[in-house]
């Protein structure tokens, strides 16, 4: 799948022939006279440099019409390519901040088009946080003492991102769902076969910035895939911040190669980051394989 990053290096390439042309021809009116040898040489290099330049456009047309090939293509076919692939799989959901509606509303279409049930929960967490009120609500509870303290603050968002994909019983989540959780539906209980990552507010500093980072490397160390994902209009971008955690990531889900993208590492594809910005180092899509056919099919 075609890359937008070659593109922007082909326009890259045409501006700076450009401007190294103005260059040397600059340098030939103020240098006065020359000889012909050398304004043969200049002339020379102005001339290759234009024909670098008009290689550079025709290949960014090129390119240009090769990646709307292949956007129509996923268009296309995104219906047949994700049939299936998360038929019975329990989905978790998080966001950091109040759940964006269009984010949300674009990954539960992705789910539905992939034959995923209803997500098995859904948390928004609350920040910033307060490590104070942390601190009392685990106050009293000698099994979590550990966590106390805004130095155990890494390690309680460890906790609780591997609370929350792992299920089953969720102590640190009972006893702080009052100060972290802003939105929910669905229990804890049941494991989630894979998770899904959003964030809705602003990078977070200091304490809640440490807390966070714990939450994504325990999310994305429990053991099932874990994804980080945001609409192509997100500014700031998360994605840095959720890779930096070790969660794979999906820039664009409101995109049908997005949401296609998202259910191929939901399902298992190889971890990476995905989509059409620079932080998707591994392309625009993970490899694709059959898809599974329907049960009783």
């Amino acid at each position: 799948m075609f890359d937008l990053r070659y593109h922007v290096a082909s326009l890259a390439a045409v501006f700076l022939a450009l401007i190294i042309g103005i260059l040397v021809g600059v340098t030939i009116t103020r240098g006065g006279f020359v000889s012909k040898a050398e304004r043969k040489v200049l002339n020379d290099q102005i001339a290759e440099l234009r024909g670098e330049r008009d290689a550079a456009k025709e290949r960014a047309n090129e390119l240009e019409q090769d990646q709307q090939a292949r956007v129509e293509y996923v268009n296309d076919t995104y219906p047949s390519l994700v049939a299936n692939r998360l038929d019975g799989m329990r989905i978790a959901f998080v966001s950091v901040g109040r759940i964006d509606q269009t984010a949300y509303a674009n990954v539960r279409e992705a789910l539905r088009d992939a034959g995923a049930p209803a997500l098995v929960r859904v948390r928004a967490i609350k920040v910033p946080v307060d490590d104070a009120a942390l601190d009392g609500a685990l106050d009293g509870r000698p099994a979590l003492a550990k966590y106390e303290g805004t130095d155990q603050l890494p390690a309680l968002g460890r906790a609780l991102g591997e609370e929350l994909v792992r299920g089953g019983r969720t102590p640190l989540w009972d006893a702080l769902a009052s100060q972290l959780v802003e939105e929910r539906s669905g229990d804890g209980r049941q494991p989630a076969d894979a998770v899904i990552v959003t964030r809705s507010v602003k990078p977070q500093q200091g304490a809640t910035a440490q807390f966070l980072d714990g939450l994504y490397s325990g999310i994305a160390g429990a053991g099932a895939p874990a994804v980080g994902t945001e609409v192509s209009a997100a500014r700031p971008s998360a994605i840095p911040a959720f890779s930096r955690r070790s969660l794979s990531t999906v820039d664009s889900v409101n995109k049908p190669f997005g949401k296609l993208a998202l259910v191929l590492l939901l399902a298992g594809a190889d971890a990476g980051h995905y989509g059409v910005r620079k932080s998707a180092s591994d392309g625009v899509l993970p490899p694709v394989a059959s898809a599974p056919a329907a049960a009783g099919g």
